[in-house]
């Protein structure tokens, strides 16, 4: 046999090698072909000898290829086992009990771009399945090695190594502190100066996976500097970009009231208010969020936000919007009006409430029209003038059949309750009230009651409608245990009418009349 065909010989095996990963790289980006490939490829490797991992023979061929001598053949096998490792959790730990972590990332600083592409994609593909399979990689050492994919010149591998770092950061604060341990913050805060667009995404989201968990994380993630660089983004054109960006600073935000006027004093004001206006929903919806978080802090920084504009702006947006990228917006507004009379005056001015009635009504999902509620409760509570300002804009029929519909879930039932309640104990608009008096429940008509009891005493006009509108003879029905606070105030009512008034329109008192008219003997 001549050199030549010893040499062919070497050269078959090289080209089939590259072959089988290449197709079952191919094969695995099939989902119909998933199935086949999980059962296929039992043979003599020792791997494949164990019983957890015979269903799952492709794998077992694929790990000597991932030491191949060939660099080509090295990187197809990483990325068909990406391909298999994101499909499902299954083969994901498969490929984990198979020891082939080590092996992926045992050479990998010294690997071309190509095979740390593929070695990140692989990392990532497991770690976004569970926290348990994220810890594995932690244990396996993959971080470090990530870390240092980070400061490669390529974007992509460090766009890669960043998405492996966001799909393990994002489970738990554990694992966020493991990637900050292994020093990916600072690089991170470097990868969102890149010119690539794509890898700034990546890394300011990745950023905001790490800096949701706890203040301690967000802090450290704002002591690489990252605050300032985020907020010279919010008016960057893609869209994309601007919604990790505006989510990182959300998660900062969220923690404290330090964290928040850090974020506030990077000068995101006015210009996050452009971000309401943006035609992207999902631009609209972390700009809301955003200001949400920095709103419920205190309330200074809900003026602050007042005197930004920045409550018309919300006004606007949830005008502009439907479902659930409204829902961000709302609770802004209830959390600005919570904080103060004044500042609750301002989400009225600024024509707040029509729009939060509008959701009550427009929206189907629950969870939003509790919002909705709740914020309309957080608005009414202050004074007589708030709680009037939402009865005349016909809040409270709409709450109430919310209350009473079956239809509504028991958070939603609670939320509308606690804001009738919130309403009706400060509102003395006597018109809006008086509706009411024949349509609401008995744990309702309590509050109703009582703010009738506060006026009528001191006004006489009131208490000649209240006769006229059938609301005495309504009082008179009430059945109120005795002793009980409904009670006192419906003898308060009644107290401010005549006697025979208040019999006259007690329940029985015309068949009383009419047995007086039959036994009555005139007088001839």
């Amino acid at each position: 046999m001549s050199q030549r065909q010893v040499l062919q010989v070497f050269e078959q095996y090289q080209r089939a090698r590259s072959q089988f990963a290449q197709a079952v790289a191919d094969l695995a980006a099939r989902p119909q072909s998933i199935d086949t490939l999980r059962s296929a490829g039992f043979g003599p490797h020792p791997a494949c000898r164990v019983p957890a991992l015979r269903r799952e023979g492709v794998v077992c061929l694929l790990r000597p290829l991932l030491l191949d001598i060939v660099p080509s053949v090295r990187q197809t096998a990483a990325l068909a086992l990406g391909r298999l490792a994101d499909y499902d959790v299954g083969l994901a730990e498969v490929i984990v009990k198979a020891g082939i972590l080590p092996q992926l990332i045992c050479v990998l600083p010294e690997e071309n771009r190509y095979y740390k592409k593929a070695a990140a994609f692989v990392l990532r593909a497991i770690a976004k399945h569970s926290p348990q399979l994220a810890q594995a990689i932690v244990h396996s050492g993959a971080l470090e090695m990530l870390a240092i994919c980070l400061e490669d010149f390529d974007p992509g591998v460090k766009e890669g190594a960043s998405w492996a770092f966001g799909y393990i950061a994002r489970h738990n604060a554990e694992l966020s502190q493991a990637v900050v341990d292994a020093g990916a913050v600072p690089l991170l805060v470097l990868c969102i100066q890149e010119p690539e667009i794509a890898l700034k995404r990546i890394a300011a989201s990745t950023l905001s996976d790490i800096s949701k968990h706890s203040p301690e994380l967000a802090q450290t993630v704002v002591d690489a500097g990252a605050i300032a660089h985020l907020a010279q983004m919010i008016l960057n054109p893609d869209a994309k970009l601007k919604r990790q960006v505006l989510s990182a600073l959300s998660q900062i935000a969220k923690h404290s009231v330090d964290l928040a006027e850090l974020v506030v004093e990077a000068e995101i004001f006015p210009v996050v208010l452009t971000c309401l206006k943006d035609s992207d929903e999902y631009v609209k919806k972390n700009g809301a969020t955003l200001i949400r978080e920095i709103a419920k802090h205190t309330p200074e920084l809900s003026q602050f936000i007042v005197n930004s504009g920045g409550v018309a702006a919300v006004v606007d947006c949830i005008g502009s919007c439907r479902g659930t990228i409204r829902l961000p917006g709302i609770m802004a507004l209830g959390y600005v009006a919570a904080h103060s009379e004044n500042l609750s005056m301002a989400v009225i001015v600024s024509k707040g409430i029509p729009p939060l009635c509008a959701c009550l009504v427009e929206e189907h999902e629950d969870h939003i029209k509790a919002a909705a509620a709740w914020a309309l409760g957080q608005i009414g509570r202050h004074t007589t003038e708030h709680a009037r300002h939402v009865a005349v804009a016909n809040v409270l029929p709409t709450l109430l059949d919310i209350f009473a519909d079956a239809g509504s879930s028991e958070d939603l039932k609670a939320k509308t309750k606690k804001a009738l309640k919130n309403i009706l104990q400060k509102c003395t608009y006597l018109p809006a009230l008086e509706p009411l008096l024949h349509e609401a429940p008995s744990s309702i008509l309590q509050y109703i009651i009582g703010q009738f009891s506060k006026v009528l005493p001191h006004d006489s006009k009131a208490r000649r409608l209240f006769v006229t509108t059938g609301g005495l003879k309504k009082v008179q029905e009430i059945k109120a245990e005795p002793g009980s606070l409904l009670q006192e105030y419906i003898n308060t009512i009644n107290n401010c009418y005549p006697e025979e008034i208040v019999r006259y329109y007690s329940p029985g008192y015309s068949e009383i009349l009419l047995e007086r008219v039959e036994n009555y003997q005139p007088v001839l």
